[in-house]
């Protein structure tokens, strides 16, 4: 049985729900995947997901903490947002509990963080258990952080305060170009190639030389195909440097000299990281498992 310490972190996110189990002391005892994210799930199939992926789990209750996507409107059940400025530390104040059939799991969802100035309206669900993370394994930490994605999040955060956010919906516009614009015609068959860090670069700093310019310059993608007989590869290449390029020329006043901690998927973050090196800014990256883990421990302590 689990000592009364023992508890379960879960980041339920679009596609896939991951969960740890926690000892007293805060070390890891095993961890848990499936493949039922939020995306696939009604709102009432989530409890059975949940006690299926937790049945190997020792206890007769079991205090769960869920930040990510189970907390969206179309999610298991909604967790309001709070207003930026947001004090991260105190994120487990706005959770709320879902319905379990059963008592044995006790779950409750971390909301997220928006901004609600007309014309700057945004939102986050997830990222913000990463950024209180960030402040638990860098304390003290300000300025700031770029989170790649889907939707990438550019917040600027003063210890576990997160000032303002800004997201730029880049790898979303990456994979509809990709998949159902003109520029598919170029990108067909295995991307991977070896030229493919040669058309990022040259993507990158067109991006970055002139954002401004960034609906008049993806057609160079197919252009470049058709007439100077691009490869896959390369296309792939320069579109992915010129959406990445653009996103970081259009927010240089975000950029100062201190160092920028890049939170997201490994191969995400290391084109990031050269891209904010060819920008002339100073960047590292961090694991986002375990700014997700610091996060989820911070919120419940």
């Amino acid at each position: 049985m689990a000592g009364s310490g023992h508890w379960v972190a879960v980041d339920w996110g679009t596609s896939n729900l991951r969960a740890w189990q926690i000892d007293g002391d805060g070390a890891i005892e095993a961890s848990l995947s499936s493949p039922h994210g939020m995306g696939k799930l009604t709102p009432a199939e989530f409890p059975a997901v949940l006690t299926e992926l937790l049945a190997p789990v020792p206890g007769d209750r079991l205090d769960v903490l869920i930040c990510g996507m189970a907390g969206a409107r179309q999610g298991w059940k909604e967790a309001p947002y709070l207003d930026a400025p947001a004090d991260l530390s105190r994120l487990a104040d706005g959770a709320v509990v879902p319905h379990m059939p059963e008592g044995r799991i006790v779950p409750r969802i971390l909301p997220g963080v928006c901004v609600r100035t007309p014309g700057a309206e945004d939102v986050m669900r997830g990222e913000e258990t990463q950024l209180l993370g960030l402040a638990a394994l860098a304390p003290g930490f300000e300025g700031l952080v770029v989170m790649p994605g889907t939707h990438s999040k550019w917040a600027l955060l003063d210890g576990h305060v997160l000032r303002e956010f800004s997201s730029a919906m880049t790898g979303e516009i990456f994979e509809v170009l990709k998949t159902h614009s003109v520029l598919r015609h170029s990108l067909q068959g295995e991307l991977s190639g070896a030229d493919r860090d040669a058309g990022f670069e040259a993507g990158l700093e067109l991006g970055l030389d002139k954002p401004e310019r960034l609906t008049a310059t993806l057609f160079k993608v197919r252009a470049g195909s058709l007439l100077n007989g691009r490869s896959a590869p390369y296309s792939a290449g320069f579109l992915s440097g010129l959406l990445i390029g653009a996103e970081i020329g259009g927010q240089r006043d975000w950029i100062s000299s201190a160092e920028i901690p890049l939170i997201g998927s490994p191969a995400l973050c290391t084109l990031y990281l050269t891209a904010f090196r060819k920008a002339g800014a100073r960047a590292r990256v961090v694991d986002a498992t375990d700014a997700t883990l610091a996060g989820l421990k911070a919120a419940r302590t």
